[in-house]
């Protein structure tokens, strides 16, 4: 099958490049099915394995001939001794993107750094797949508001907003976007995200057909999927674990696992890798996702509160399909 394929990489914000890849663009009303494989949050340098987790997924990916995959973000830190699981993720025969966590920079590292280790076009950009334009955010910026939420930046700059409306309106093409945090979760998802919800509603209205479809994210470590004012958001469960903190910490392997990765013992981690396919024609998005179940005690056995209905605690991502 003939394709056509760009990556629009966008550096600071200040320059575009194109980038060819094969050639082909489809109409909506005659794609044909797209198929693209997904994870989130593997976190590489928390999880004991790590490697193994992520190799399963390139695995099914390769056996399912997808058109692309997609990391969510919380993958690795550019250490060198990151490079053989980085090897792992570059197995991959196809085409590969690469969404930036809050959790790749920990140690001290610049987003530029860790987008160069991983061999990403830039922290955010687009690209198109058979009649579907793709983009990818970068929640990480700096709010530069004095009542900012604590802890990590997760924001979208005006420079990056500016983008976005740019890109979107550059295309008429439907559209996905990928984000680490979540442009609909209030708990630590992305700050000014009523703001970037209204772009894109506006550019639905303006376009005058649904030109923005769904919102990918991770970051989150769950499973859910809701829709406002016809645009569907979707989280993608943790690869590895959910993250229970302190007050529940308790060893789930052996001493010796413990010693070597100290922050398991503060998470309930998945016993199998969690990824999903998603499956994209002209009418619905279909999710194709894996369940699992906790190692060891469950969050429910150590009364960690049940979250919100959009925050629910699950070793699982559900089989979904989103009608448009």
């Amino acid at each position: 099958m003939e394709r056509r394929k760009f990556i629009k990489v966008v550096a600071g914000g200040s320059s575009i490049l194109f980038l060819p890849l094969s050639i082909k663009a489809t109409a909506k009303s005659d794609r044909q099915l797209l198929r693209f494989g997904i994870c989130a949050d593997i976190h590489k340098d928390i999880m004991c394995d790590a490697d193994s987790r992520l190799k399963t997924f390139i695995d099914a990916a390769s056996d399912k001939k997808t058109d692309f995959i997609i990391q969510m973000g919380d993958f690795c830190r550019p250490y060198d001794y990151n490079r053989e699981f980085l090897s792992v993720w570059n197995s991959y025969p196809g085409e590969k993107h690469h969404v930036i966590g809050n959790h790749d920079t920990d140690g001290g590292f610049t987003r530029e750094k860790v987008i160069e280790f991983w061999g990403s076009p830039a922290s955010y950009y687009s690209f198109d797949t058979d009649g579907v334009h793709f983009i990818v955010l970068d929640g990480n910026d700096k709010n530069p508001s004095p009542s900012k939420a604590p802890g990590y930046a997760r924001f979208i700059g005006d420079e990056q907003k500016e983008w976005l409306k740019n890109d979107l309106r550059a295309t008429q093409l439907p559209c996905i976007l990928f984000s680490h945090q979540s442009l609909e979760n209030t708990d630590l998802g992305i700050e000014n995200q009523s703001k970037i919800r209204q772009l894109l509603e506006d550019e639905n209205k303006i376009s005058g057909f649904k030109k923005v479809i769904a919102c990918f994210s991770g970051h989150h470590h769950i499973d859910y999927a809701t829709e406002i004012n016809g645009i569907y958001y979707i989280q993608i469960n943790s690869m590895s674990y959910f993250w229970l903190g302190d007050q529940y910490k308790t060893i789930r392997y052996s001493d010796e696992v413990d010693n070597k990765y100290p922050w398991i013992k503060y998470t309930a981690p998945y016993r199998d890798p969690l990824f999903a396919f998603v499956e994209i024609d002209s009418k619905s998005i279909r999710i194709e996702g894996r369940k699992s179940e906790f190692v060891g005690l469950t969050p429910k056995e150590l009364d960690y509160p049940e979250g919100a209905v959009n925050n629910p605690v699950t070793a699982k991502i559900d089989n979904r399909r989103l009608k448009y």
